[in-house]
């Protein structure tokens, strides 16, 4: 008789009770991460481990992984970039492809012709310390024949989370009933020790290394004993640059039964007076549809928006539902938005950026590039 086959779709009653919790539920360092998503979500947890590798076995997972704050660890930016059209699709390959400190890979477009429509292609951008943004950026330009770049550095965060299968359930207007938290984007520096201990913990889990002690072997990985492991993963938590142990969905392909966790990823902007970019952001950031909101200034190519946002759906029409609803909120506290508009994204990857300025060293020795050339 053939073993029976573990449920890995995201509507399998146990899948999804797990899922709500793992996640974006799960913030900050656990000795035991996997056993914490079993008390919250009510499954035990060898369920919890069973049902997580095989999800990520179908792909229905893409990845496993501690995150880390990395607005606290390098600087970084959300970069728009304009590239000829018979480029467009090289550059988005090498971007993500070939560029490691390149995370989330986006060809956007907008329903009509707008200030920034020019820029199709984004990229989010992390650059350690001592190295150089735009002398990167400059470097992109050149291997993928890109003719402009704008970097949109976070001068605050207000949401950061996924949450996908949590937010299916979400109507237009759901929010907390308090604003949204404000993190800040100062960075802190640490030992090439507490460095070799954050490589070593965010690298992602495959299914035959989750157990519930997931920490034993990459204590070992990183040359340090369990206890020492975590007690100074402990204090980087202390420090705030540790972000949450999640189980990230594929949420812009199909999975194998066909399903889609999201259809329509919409980058939000608005444009509301100066001196209530804090207020908007947190107002922004209190509703359950966003996953990410950022002050960040868009300047004259994108109408000087300031607030941005990233909420997905599998309905346009409900995602607009949402953004209708903040944009009503907004005026009715007395933040007037004198501008606003939408980026559909289209083809996206997704992966984490590298943040170690070890990694970036190795890395502009392997493009032939002299490191010294890309300090600021």
């Amino acid at each position: 008789m053939d073993a029976p086959t573990i449920p890995a779709t995201v509507d399998d009653p146990v899948n999804a009770q797990i899922l709500r919790v793992s996640e974006d539920r799960i913030q900050g360092f656990h000795r035991q991460p996997l056993r914490r998503i079993a008390e919250e979500s009510g499954v035990d947890v060898d369920t919890v481990v069973e049902r997580i590798a095989a999800m990520l076995r179908a792909g229905t997972i893409r990845r496993v992984r501690q995150t880390l704050m990395t607005t606290s660890l390098a600087p970084g930016a959300l970069v728009a970039w304009t590239v000829p059209s018979e480029r467009l699709k090289d550059a988005f390959e090498h971007m993500f492809a070939e560029d490691p400190f390149s995370g989330h890979v986006v060809l956007r477009t907008t329903d009509r012709e707008t200030p920034g429509s020019q820029y199709k292609l984004w990229t989010t951008l992390k650059v350690p310390r001592p190295y150089d943004m735009d002398a990167h950026c400059r470097l992109l330009m050149d291997r993928t024949g890109a003719t402009g770049y704008r970097l949109l550095p976070a001068k605050k965060l207000f949401a950061l989370g996924v949450g996908h299968v949590r937010r299916r359930d979400v109507e237009p207007g759901d929010k907390t009933p308090e604003p949204g938290r404000v993190l800040d984007t100062t960075i802190i520096d640490l030992t090439e020790r507490e460095w070799r201990v954050l490589m070593a913990m965010k690298r992602e889990f495959e299914p035959e290394e989750l157990q519930p002690d997931l920490w034993v072997p990459r204590a070992a990985e990183a040359g340090e004993t369990v206890e020492d492991f975590c007690a100074i993963a402990e204090d980087l938590n202390a420090k705030r640059v540790i972000g949450r142990f999640s189980t990230f969905l594929e949420h812009v392909k199909a999975h194998r039964d066909g399903t889609r966790v999201t259809r329509y990823n919409a980058l939000f902007h608005w444009r509301v007076p100066e001196g209530e970019e804090m207020r908007a952001g947190r107002e922004v950031g209190r509703f359950h549809c966003m996953t990410h909101a950022y002050w960040r200034e868009g300047g004259p190519e994108f109408a000087d928006v300031n607030i941005m946002g990233v909420s997905h759906g599998t309905d346009k029409d409900r995602v607009l539902a949402h953004k209708a609803a903040i944009d009503e909120h907004l005026e009715s506290i007395g933040i007037p938005v004198t501008y606003t508009n939408v980026f559909w994204g289209g083809r996206s990857e997704i992966k984490p950026s590298e943040i170690s300025p070890i990694r970036y060293r190795e890395w502009c020795l392997e493009q032939g590039v002299d490191p010294a050339t890309m300090v600021a």
